[in-house]
């Protein structure tokens, strides 16, 4: 499979390529990269064939989204899919209340998951951009806010949808029951799932993605690296977003020791891992500089061998069930 594949997202007209870039990393998580390398990143992607592009107004509270607009905006618009997220609106204050973000701004993310606050964050995302139009609009991280997207923001997302202003309605988690609920609350087009779907972690698998399956949404696999564990697994790694423990660190080095008999890196079954379920239609990937994004391709494409998945389950390290590549 090449990275620049293109498939149908769910039942809309849309098109993603199968390595989609994620842009929380040009946003400044954890490491500044200043606009220079952010849109040199951006540029890179694009000319390595990429066209699916995945933001938010929290990544860096404007950074992201301002920097990928700074690229994309002289594009042309046809040409590539464009996700951001609702839920979080920026208000003066500064301060990003997580941790995450190295570059500072004026700003502060905000939950909101209202009808009115949809309809705020997707026009001040238009205008941070510098587009006229967002593909893709993302319930975000609403694990404590369920019923109020479920009855304000998704209804909201679904008008714009009707309206022709968005071209699908998806929801981003780091869980995966709380997808289900949404699945059965909503007509979902697609859902971004974050390290619920990788070598280290397969839940999403219990009820989710059968189910996205059956109902024709389509899953874009997020988080494959599982914060960085499973790209480099050595002591202080982060899995999700907090230093591994001991146990989730010999998993993942058991890993690796696997891949390396059968001469493939752990950074290429991690990337290639989640496209073995069907409902998956792309895996999205961040980077913060033009190397990283050369080599997630390098690794979405490199071959990895059915002995290499076959080993992983002989071994333990996956469950026999689990679909691969």
């Amino acid at each position: 499979m090449k990275a620049t594949d293109q498939v149908t997202l769910g039942r809309t007209d849309l098109a993603v390529t199968r390595l989609g870039l994620g842009l929380a990393p040009i946003g400044g998580l954890f490491t500044a990269v200043g606009d220079e390398v952010a849109h040199a990143t951006v540029e890179a992607a694009w000319d390595l064939g990429l066209r699916y592009f995945d933001t938010a107004p929290l990544y860096g509270c404007g950074l992201s989204e301002r920097r990928a607009g700074a690229v994309l905006a002289g594009k042309p618009r046809g040409e590539f899919t464009l996700s951001t997220k609702v839920g979080r609106l920026l208000v003066p204050g500064g301060g990003d209340g997580q941790g995450f973000w190295a570059e500072s701004t004026d700003l502060a993310p905000r939950f909101d998951f209202s009808a009115a606050g949809v309809r705020r964050s997707h026009e001040e995302s238009l205008a941070r951009l510098g587009l006229d139009r967002i593909d893709i609009a993302h319930i975000h991280d609403p694990d404590d806010h369920l019923a109020e997207a479920a009855e304000e923001a998704y209804p909201e997302l679904a008008r714009l949808r009707d309206a022709g202003e968005i071209g699908a309605v998806g929801a981003g988690m780091n869980q995966a029951p709380a997808l289900v609920e949404l699945a059965h609350a909503g007509d979902f087009d697609c859902f971004m799932l974050a390290g619920r779907y990788t070598l280290l972690d397969q839940s999403g698998l219990d009820e989710l993605l059968p189910l996205c399956q059956q109902k024709g949404i389509s899953v874009l696999a997020a988080g494959v690296y599982n914060s960085g564990l499973l790209a480099d697994p050595r002591p202080g790694a982060h899995y999700d977003y907090r230093p591994a423990d001991a146990g989730l660190l010999r998993r993942a080095t058991a890993i690796r020791s696997v891949c390396e008999r059968h001469g493939v890196p752990l950074r290429a079954a991690a990337i290639q891992f989640p496209l073995g379920h069907p409902a998956v239609a792309s895996v999205v990937i961040g980077a913060q500089d033009p190397e990283q994004i050369a080599d997630n391709v390098a690794m979405f494409e490199w071959d990895v061998p059915d002995a290499l998945w076959a080993d992983l389950k002989a071994e333990g390290l996956l469950p026999g069930e689990v679909p691969t590549p």
